[in-house]
């Protein structure tokens, strides 16, 4: 292995995987947190700004026309009217504020976890299988996912900066471990 190579090894499940990450990949794997980023935070401010985003008809009608197995769960969700009230809060505002986490790498896993919970809902919900099962919301997922498994908040993020914030005279990840799950 050369000296700009670093090893990886999981194992899951007894299944044990390997590779190894020439030094460049640290800047894609920046430009993919600043892309995911950028793109969440540009679709929820267009719609916070416009004031015109409601997902009842969306979610009473798009799954079901897409043959989502989901279909009926998003019905549901669509005639609860407190619930189509807060998700017309949570969809452009969580957009906006997942975006920015990512943008300047703060709360990266944290935010990163939240834009792909909402890629899943969005890839059921647009169900499109005609060109098969991948398509752009799952990719989209899948890119929220490696951010967070990266630990692309501590490239040129402030999640580095946050982790090694003293508390009780140690850094806040060593006197909080769980804060790793959030940071990163």
């Amino acid at each position: 292995m050369s000296s700009k190579e670093v090893a990886l090894r999981s194992t899951i499940g007894g299944v044990s995987v390997e590779g190894r990450l020439h030094t460049l990949s640290v800047w894609f794997i920046l430009a993919l947190r600043l892309m995911i980023g950028l793109a969440f935070f540009q679709s929820g401010l267009e719609k916070v700004l416009s004031g015109e985003f409601n997902a009842a008809g969306y979610l009473q009608n798009a799954p079901a026309a897409n043959g989502s197995p989901a279909a009926g769960l998003f019905a549901a969700m669509g005639e609860n009217a407190l619930f189509v009230d807060f998700v017309n809060v949570a969809v452009p505002w969580g957009e906006v504020l997942i975006g920015l986490g990512v943008i300047v790498g703060l709360l990266t896993r944290l935010a990163a976890f939240w834009g792909a919970f909402m890629m899943l809902l969005f890839y059921l919900g647009n169900w499109d299988i005609a060109h098969g099962y991948i398509n752009g919301d799952f990719a989209y997922m899948l890119v929220f996912l490696s951010v967070a498994a990266f630990g692309a908040g501590r490239i040129l993020g402030l999640d580095a900066i946050v982790e090694e914030y003293e508390v009780g005279g140690r850094p806040l990840v060593e006197r909080y471990p769980w804060a790793r799950y959030l940071l990163g």
